[in-house]
């Protein structure tokens, strides 16, 4: 835990390591610090319209919207202690491509996080949709 990143990451040696998966077994955050939310984000265009593409495209799109989202309220990826993931179709493959796209936004921090695989998402041509919760220090 930092000025910066007010996270304590905990993966018990008693469990597995979670890291090749994209996530940690616990991220605690102190009290004193305001929660913020940040829904449901998609590769979406100004409009919120979804952008055609593949999954990598979509997932990388996602996640420039989820930084956007987190600098509307002067937060950054450091904040953020869970992810609900959301993939269409899920396979092994698309797991990959979200690790990468984990590792490039949190480096070797990262928040607790749970996948769902589902058979579709809110708007046709959706094929995935990350959300998260966050901490705002207290000054």
């Amino acid at each position: 835990m930092t000025a910066n990143d007010p996270r304590t990451l905990t993966n018990p040696a008693t469990l597995h390591d979670p890291s090749p998966f994209g996530y940690s077994h616990a991220v605690s955050a102190p009290a004193s610090g305001e929660l913020v939310f940040i829904g449901g984000q998609y590769a979406s265009d100004a409009t919120g319209a979804p952008v055609p593409g593949d999954f990598a495209a979509q997932v990388e799109l996602s996640f420039t919207n989820l930084r956007l989202a987190l600098e509307g309220v002067g937060l950054g990826f450091q904040h953020v202690v869970r992810l609900g993931t959301y993939i269409v179709g899920h396979d092994l493959g698309k797991l990959e491509v979200l690790g990468k796209a984990l590792r490039a936004a949190f480096g070797d921090r990262l928040p607790a996080q749970t996948l769902s695989g589902v058979a579709s998402l809110a708007l046709p041509g959706m094929l995935f949709e990350i959300d998260a919760v966050a901490v705002r220090p207290a000054d």
